[in-house]
C-alpha cells in the first residue's frame, strides 16, 4: 500500500531506483511510457538487438531529453549498474541466460517473459533465492494480476476454488495459422497493414498456446492445479463465474473462460481482458455475509468471483519494479513445478518437418499436469522452434521428446533438462 511512498523517499533522497530494460517491443514501451513520469525510478539503460528499435519507442513514448544508454548487448546491461533488470524479450533461450546471468550479477529480475518462466522459472527463481535476490513475475501481465488475487483471498481466511483469465476462444482456433490469424479476429487487411501487428504473436493468443503458457505459470506461483484435459475454456461473463466454476471437482484450479459461445456469439458481460478468481464460503454465517453485502453467487450462495475487467500490460509494470527493490517481495513467483505448456501438433506432421513454435504453423502450446509431462515425456513449447521431427505426430498428438532431434548442448535446454529432475521425484509422488 505505500509504494508510492518509499518511491517518493527515494527521489528525494536523490537515489531512484535503477533500472534496466531489456526488449523494446510493445511491452517494453508502455513501460518506459510510465517510467520517465515515476519519481523514484530511474531506467538506466535500454538493450535491443537492434539499438535503432529501442530509440524510436523512447520517441515514441515521448521520453524526455535525457535518455538511458541504449545498447545491443544485454549482458553489458545486466552487468552494469541497473538494481533491477526487466526481460521484456519474449525469447525463452534468451530469458533464460538473463535470468542466470542476473543472479550471478546479484541484480532482482522481473521476468515479463512468461515463456521463459514456464520453460525453467521455477530453478530460475531458486538460482535467484541463493543469490539473495528477487525474481518476480510482471505485473501488469495476467499472471502476476491473478497471483495477487489468489493471495487476496487466501490472506482474508478463504478456500481459492478456481481462479484465472478470460480470452477469445472457439475450438477450432487451436489450428489457427498467421496466414488465418487475421480472419478470426475480424481484422481487415487495410487494418493490418496501417497498424503495427506481429501475427505470430496475435495467433499464440488465439490458438490458447499464450493461455497455456500463463496458466501453467499461475499453477507454479501459486499451487493451484492445472485439470488432468488441460484447460476447457468455458464460456462464461462475470456474473456467472461462482455459477459454473464455484460447484465444479476438483477445487483449487485454474482455468481461462471465453468470451464466445461455442456457436461464436459473444457471452454477455465477458471477461476478455481481466483476470478473477473463485471462492467459498467457510461458514453459513459467510454465506449470509456474501448475501447482505450483494455478491454475486451460484445458486447455493456458498461460491463468489472477484475480478478485474482489464489489465494495463507494461504501464503496471513499475509495481513489480518497486516491490522487488524496495520491498524484497516478488509480484508472483514459481514455488513449484505443476504445470507445463506442452508443444500439440496442429495437424499431421510427418517425419523430417521443423517446426515452427509458438504461434506458428506446426504447434500449439496445451496445458498439462506437470507430473504427466514428465511421465510421457512432453516437449515443452519453449523448445519447439527450429527442431526437426524424427517421427510422424498425428494432429492433437503431444510431442515429445523422443521425436524430435534437439540439440542437447544448448543452454536453454539443459536448464530444463536440469529442471525436471530436480522436480520429478516430488512430482512421481504425487502423480501416485
Amino acid at each position: 500500500m505505500n509504494l508510492a511512498t518509499m518511491l517518493r523517499a527515494r527521489a528525494e533522497a536523490n537515489d531512484p531506483v535503477r533500472v534496466g530494460l531489456i526488449g523494446a517491443g510493445k511491452f517494453g514501451s508502455m513501460f518506459l511510457a510510465q517510467a520517465h513520469r515515476t519519481p523514484g525510478l530511474a531506467v538506466v539503460a535500454v538493450a535491443d538487438l537492434d539499438p535503432a528499435r529501442a530509440s524510436a519507442a523512447l520517441d515514441r513514448v515521448g521520453w524526455p531529453e535525457k535518455r538511458p544508454a541504449l545498447l545491443d548487448d544485454a549482458e553489458r546491461l545486466i552487468a552494469g549498474d541497473a538494481e533491477v533488470v526487466i526481460d521484456a524479450t519474449g525469447a525463452p533461450a534468451a530469458g533464460i541466460r538473463h535470468a542466470l546471468l542476473a543472479a550471478e550479477h546479484r541484480k532482482h529480475i522481473v521476468m515479463v517473459n512468461v515463456e521463459a518462466d514456464v520453460l525453467a522459472g521455477p530453478l530460475l527463481a531458486q538460482r535467484a533465492t541463493e543469490a539473495g535476490v528477487v525474481y518476480s513475475l510482471a505485473y501488469g501481465d495476467q499472471p502476476a494480476l491473478i497471483a495477487e488475487m489468489v493471495d487476496w483471498a487466501r490472506a482474508a481466511g478463504f478456500e481459492v476454488v478456481c481462479a484465472g483469465k478470460g480470452t477469445k476462444y472457439l475450438p477450432v482456433y487451436h489450428a489457427s495459422t498467421p496466414d488465418t490469424v487475421w480472419t478470426h479476429y475480424g481484422f481487415t487487411q487495410e487494418q493490418v497493414e496501417a497498424g503495427d501487428f506481429n501475427a505470430r504473436m496475435f495467433n499464440s493468443f488465439l490458438d490458447g498456446t499464450k493461455s497455456a503458457i500463463e496458466m501453467a505459470a499461475v499453477a507454479n506461483a501459486t499451487g493451484l492445479a492445472p485439470l488432468a484435459e488441460g484447460l476447457r475454456f468455458p464460456p462464461c461473463g462475470v456474473d456467472d463465474l461462482a455459477r459454473v466454476l464455484g460447484p465444479r471437482e476438483p477445487k483449487g484450479t485454474v482455468e481461462v473462460v471465453s468470451s464466445l459461445e461455442r456457436n461464436g456469439q459473444p457471452v454477455a458481460r465477458d471477461l476478455r481482458w481481466g483476470v478473477y478468481v473463485v471462492f467459498e464460503a467457510p461458514s453459513e454465517y459467510v454465506r449470509r455475509c456474501f448475501a447482505e453485502y450483494g455478491l454475486v453467487t451460484d445458486p447455493s450462495g456458498r461460491y463468489a468471483a472477484m475480478y478485474k475487467p482489464y489489465h494495463l500490460i507494461g504501464l503496471e509494470l513499475g509495481i513489480s519494479v518497486a516491490s522487488c527493490a524496495l520491498r524484497r517481495e516478488p509480484t508472483g513467483r514459481p514455488t513449484g513445478f505443476r504445470g507445463d505448456a506442452v508443444a500439440t501438433a496442429k495437424r499431421d506432421l510427418a517425419a523430417g518437418e521443423t517446426l515452427d513454435g509458438e504461434g506458428g504453423y506446426t504447434v500449439w502450446g496445451r496445458l498439462m499436469p506437470a507430473a504427466d509431462s514428465l511421465a510421457i515425456g512432453a516437449l515443452p513449447i519453449g523448445l519447439a522452434h527450429g527442431v526437426r521431427l524424427a517421427n510422424p505426430v498425428k494432429q492433437g498428438s503431444p510431442i515429445r521428446w523422443s521425436d524430435v532431434e534437439i540439440d542437447e548442448s544448448q543452454e536453454a535446454v539443459k536448464v530444463r533438462r536440469e529442471m525436471e529432475a530436480m522436480f520429478r521425484p516430488g512430482l512421481a509422488r504425487a502423480a501416485e
